[in-house]
């Protein structure tokens, strides 16, 4: 009696989903982005003869930091923002995750200093002892670039997702 329950809950179930597979969820528009991102990283380091890291495969030392400076770029930073925290953020505008910021945002320099400022907004409130809405309403104009610069990178994210990667190119 218990098993013909069982069976019975699971079939009817299965008859109120539309007897299918479930359907996966979407991803998040934050994996959308890191997934385009790894993607168009792991090619660039590849164009270049290096093993992408979390290949699987363990570059030898020598390797390492090679891959480190085409990943993030070498020499003099090229981009700073200074946060009203004190802090000054630096970063390259030459390496391969500067070229995949590039491709996504649209705008590099740009999402650079939005993103480092809208992440820091929490720190900034809790050192200027203000609330993070009188934080968050200083900077809205940050805010709502950051936010027309995730979008555009989502967009292009999932259009290059959704594009078969070139031959010899791994699929994420």
């Amino acid at each position: 009696m218990r098993a013909s329950l069982v069976t019975g809950l699971v079939l009817l179930g299965w008859a109120l989903t539309g007897c299918s597979s479930p359907q996966p969820r979407p991803a998040a528009p934050d994996e959308v982005i890191k997934a385009a991102t790894q993607r168009l990283t792991d090619a660039c380091l590849a164009r270049q003869g290096l093993t992408p890291p979390g290949s699987g495969q363990s570059p030898p030392p020598a390797e390492q930091e090679r891959v480190t400076d085409a990943l993030f770029g070498t020499g003099r930073t090229e981009l700073s923002v200074a946060l009203p925290t004190g802090y000054v953020v630096r970063a390259h505008s030459d390496g391969c995750l500067a070229a995949a910021q590039q491709r996504l945002y649209g705008d590099q320099p740009r999402w650079f200093r939005t993103s480092v400022i809208v992440n820091n907004l929490e720190p900034e409130a809790h050192r200027t002892h203000r609330s993070l809405a009188e934080v968050r309403d200083r900077h809205r104009a940050e805010i709502a670039d950051w936010r027309r610069l995730r979008a555009h990178a989502l967009a292009a994210a999932t259009t290059l997702l959704n594009t078969p990667p070139p031959t010899g190119e791994p699929r994420p």
